[in-house]
């Protein structure tokens, strides 16, 4: 179960110095992002940086990056070892997520990093990551709705959990195209804490920032949302970088964008070897109503050539509202193919949505056309939708631990092909 509060983590981290700078990113949407593309700017100018994000995709200790590398996995078991030893020894009874948070923060000291990039597990306020007094600059992405058992039914109520990253006399950047009234929630609590500054990005940005950046992006192919994160990513760096008295090189931060990857967002990947199916599928692990809007709009843009329709492999997270994710993409003559991820490692509370559910909302809808199909088995799913498509658009989406599932599964046949 997941257990938000601070009490816990400070005990563990009591001896664990935390000497690097940091960017410390909530939000509904788009932190991940932002995180990735801070921390491989950071790297691209010669700054050692960790970076930890969650939920982990395909190993536990991926989730965990020094200079763009996944953590070695010795360190990372030696080190989570030490972690529930000093748990167990002090009865901490701390959480799985507590634990990983302690685990990432002990590594980067072993490491001997300069700057960390921190994406808040849940929420913000009471969240694990919280436990970093004074970070270098704060960052809050779109606001929407999602675990609002914890954090909130209202969009305000959740800006508010948002917000408690905030600190006295640290910079805010935030995402200037969030609701007023999320906007409205995020600059009181900065001028509630005293935080040195609050900037809606890009509104409150002089006409000259980063023009060459802003110039690369407007020339490219990146949706809005990602054109965003970039942004909330380069003002996040400057911050730090002239914190820590770097200079920034705007060649290197422009390259650095462009192969920055972030795994099961709009991600292309042939996996013919796993289905009979010869063109690139989408993965993208939207999970709420602004994600699933967001991955909506780029299907139809981008996938439905003439109207086509798209078969989509829908899996989704038990708890979260069907109807309000499928909505958003499906659309008249689209087929939908239910599935169920696997068990989550160290998240055992996370359990899938069963399949008939799922396929009870999307006949919700009342839309002509399409095929509706349940599927227990990932590859049985997989391979039905190859066979509904017939060569058109596959999606696989509602779910990051069923994007992870995917990824795993077309790594595992890589590593069985290559000891035949």
């Amino acid at each position: 179960m997941i257990e938000l509060g601070l009490a816990r983590i400070t005990r563990l981290l009591k001896d664990t110095p935390t000497p690097w700078k940091a960017i410390h990113v909530a939000g509904t949407n788009g932190k991940g992002s932002v995180c990735a593309y801070a921390s491989a700017m950071l790297h691209a100018n010669n700054v050692k940086c960790g970076r930890f994000t969650s939920p982990h995709l395909i190993d536990r200790w991926d989730c965990i990056t020094i200079n763009e590398d996944i953590v070695r996995p010795s360190l990372f078991d030696e080190v989570e070892t030490a972690v529930k030893a000093k748990a167990r020894c002090e009865d901490i009874q701390a959480s799985e997520f507590e634990i990983l948070t302690a685990t990432a923060f002990e590594i980067f000291n072993r490491e001997g990093i300069e700057a960390a990039v921190v994406e808040v597990g849940l929420g913000g306020r009471h969240d694990a990551t919280n436990v970093i007094e004074q970070p270098s600059v704060t960052v809050i992405t779109q606001v929407g709705e999602d675990h609002q058992p914890m954090l909130g039914n209202s969009l305000e109520e959740i800006a508010h959990q948002k917000a408690g990253i905030m600190k006295p006399h640290v910079p805010c950047l935030v995402d200037g195209s969030n609701a007023s009234s999320v906007l409205k929630v995020l600059e009181a609590s900065a001028w509630k804490c005293q935080a040195s500054s609050f900037l809606r990005i890009p509104h409150d940005l002089l006409p000259d920032t980063a023009s060459e950046v802003h110039a690369t992006l407007t020339s490219s192919k990146y949706e809005p949302h990602q054109i965003m994160n970039i942004k909330l990513a380069y003002e996040a760096v400057k911050l730090v970088a002239g914190e820590m008295k770097r200079p920034i090189d705007i060649r290197q931060v422009v390259e650095s964008i462009k192969h920055t990857s972030w795994p099961g967002r709009l991600q292309m990947l042939n996996l013919e070897r796993l289905m009979a199916h010869r063109h690139d599928v989408l993965l993208d692990g939207a999970h709420n109503p602004q994600s699933a809007e967001a991955l909506g709009s780029y299907v139809d843009t981008h996938l439905r050539v003439s109207n086509s329709a798209v078969t989509w492999v829908i899996g989704i997270s038990d708890g979260k509202n069907a109807k309000h994710v499928l909505c958003r993409i499906l659309r008249p003559g689209d087929n939908l193919v239910a599935v169920e991820f696997g068990p989550v490692d160290g998240m055992p509370w996370v359990r899938p949505m069963y399949v008939d559910k799922i396929i009870e909302a999307a006949e919700s809808f009342d839309m002509p056309g399409g095929k509706h199909k349940a599927c227990r088995g990932l590859r049985e799913s997989l391979h039905m939708a190859a066979s509904i498509a017939r060569g058109g658009p596959i999606v696989i989406a509602g779910s990051l631990y069923l994007i992870s599932d995917i990824l795993r599964l077309q790594r595992n046949l890589t590593w069985e092909e290559k000891c035949v």
